[in-house]
């Protein structure tokens, strides 16, 4: 099967001379949710803007479902900007519409899909995150964590590929925390949660890839990297106190 995000190769240095990737590798397949994890300036933001052609230009090559993104292509990076589902960390950078059934409608809108098929999507992706009931309400009328399952779903409404979440867990309280939780873990969907909060990839991810200094320097399940304790401090990832993956590992 072919893998939903391949990575060979990819380097990249910005106009001012500052190289944030040094030649990155990863093969993510189908179904698979992987968290991103990695200190500030690692190169994070960086690699998941290759992801759909926002940054371009660097060696190496990123295929996503077996596309392989090409700038120059305009057809082809336009299906991929479908299939890469990026959710921001501040849901209102993604909502703006009156009303919350229009924010989902959006994107698929702009596809060309239309009638039926377009109320079928935003149906199906606001019954996902729990927020059909508020489908004709103005996103500002909504709590953080509702605005933030409005937002998953204005990317599921166009049937990504992979869904790319940003800090996903920030802002939000205890129980919006394990809410969008059970939502995440229940998608059929590829997934990179590019996140700070060590104890929510743990929970939300069973494999972790660490970059720093513009590589990927471990890959491999969540719960074995968290516990190794040097491999941490030498890329200043610092467990929150009480969290022992070591603990959950032995469940």
């Amino acid at each position: 099967m072919t893998p939903s995000l391949e990575v060979s190769g990819l380097a990249y240095a910005y106009p001012d001379g500052t190289q944030a990737l040094f030649g990155v590798n990863v093969t993510i397949g189908r179904g698979e949710r992987v968290a991103l994890l990695g200190p500030n300036g690692a190169g994070k933001t960086t690699l998941v803007l290759h992801l759909n052609g926002i940054l371009h230009g660097g060696a190496g090559t990123v295929r996503v479902g077996g596309l392989t993104v090409d700038p120059e292509d305009r057809r082809t990076l336009r299906e991929i900007r479908r299939r890469v589902g990026i959710v921001f960390q501040d849901p209102d950078d993604q909502l703006f519409m009156p009303t919350v059934r229009e924010d989902v409608a959006f994107g698929p809108a702009n596809l060309g899909v239309t009638g039926a098929e377009l109320d079928r999507r935003v149906e199906r992706a606001l019954t996902q995150v729990g927020m059909l009931h508020a489908a004709d309400r103005p996103p500002q009328h909504l709590s953080f964590g509702q605005r933030r399952r409005v937002a998953v779903a204005t990317v599921l409404a166009m049937e990504p590929e992979i869904l790319v979440l940003d800090e996903p867990s920030s802002n939000l309280d205890p129980a919006g925390r394990r809410e969008l939780a059970e939502i995440l873990t229940g998608l059929d969907v590829t997934m990179l949660m590019v996140t700070h909060d060590l104890p929510y990839a743990a929970e939300l991810c069973p494999r972790s890839l660490i970059l720093s200094g513009g590589v990927i320097v471990a890959d491999g399940p969540t719960l074995d990297l968290l516990a190794d304790e040097p491999l941490m401090r030498a890329h200043r990832l610092e467990l929150p106190y009480g969290f022992d993956p070591r603990a959950i590992a032995s469940r």
